[in-house]
């Protein structure tokens, strides 16, 4: 069984997620505007590209960076991003004599508007409990290798407070449009378990 949007058959999860979808339509427990309409929040209201856009302008506007740094919720408010899991934001930002990381200890707290559902290891309790007792070596582990004078920050989440990290531009990205830079950006960078590369 192909997909429609691609060659490549589906996979056992995808498969299985298919047919309790239908089943669940069958028996009209769920409502396929519904689904329908949850999916295009996923995909296209919350979620990595917000987050990617909210730092490809810091990165050209440099009065924005500075609105981001010091009132986060409010400046990635002025973009259109905010909502459940994104009320307060503190932006964090990584230079080349600090790096930060993001965590939530105590669960998964994690900002949706701009970061999208939080991933699978970001919610481990290996990851929980390691990058706060041996950040880098979590980062080795992501590939992320930093000079030893660079100071590690990690940062805790809480159902308070989410954070941010506004990554270091990469060099060479000078001429680049903000849209351009915006697809540079990855939802692991903005949690700062990696650096980017033009």
């Amino acid at each position: 069984m192909a997909s429609s949007a691609h060659t490549r058959p589906l996979s056992d999860v995808e498969i299985r997620v298919k047919a309790l979808e239908s089943l669940l339509l069958e028996k009209g427990l769920i409502d396929q505007a519904a689904v329908d309409a949850l999916i295009d929040t996923y995909e296209h209201k919350v979620g990595p590209r917000n987050g990617a856009r909210v730092v490809a302008r810091a990165w050209v506007d440099p009065a924005y960076k500075q609105r981001l740094l010091t009132d986060g919720t409010t400046a990635i408010a002025e973009l259109g991003y905010s909502g459940i899991q994104g009320e307060d934001m503190v932006v964090v930002e990584n230079t080349p004599e600090v790096h930060n990381v993001l965590v939530c200890t105590l669960c998964s707290c994690y900002p949706w508007p701009t970061l999208g559902l939080p991933p699978v290891w970001y919610k481990s309790a290996p990851y929980r409990s390691r990058v706060v007792s041996d950040p880098r070596g979590v980062l080795r582990e992501f590939g992320t290798e930093l000079a030893p004078e660079t100071e590690v920050r990690v940062w805790d989440s809480t159902s308070e407070v989410r954070f941010m990290v506004l990554p270091e531009r990469p060099a060479g990205t000078e001429g680049m449009s903000e849209e351009a830079l915006a697809a540079l950006v990855t939802r692991d960078a903005m949690i700062g378990v990696t650096k980017l590369k033009a």
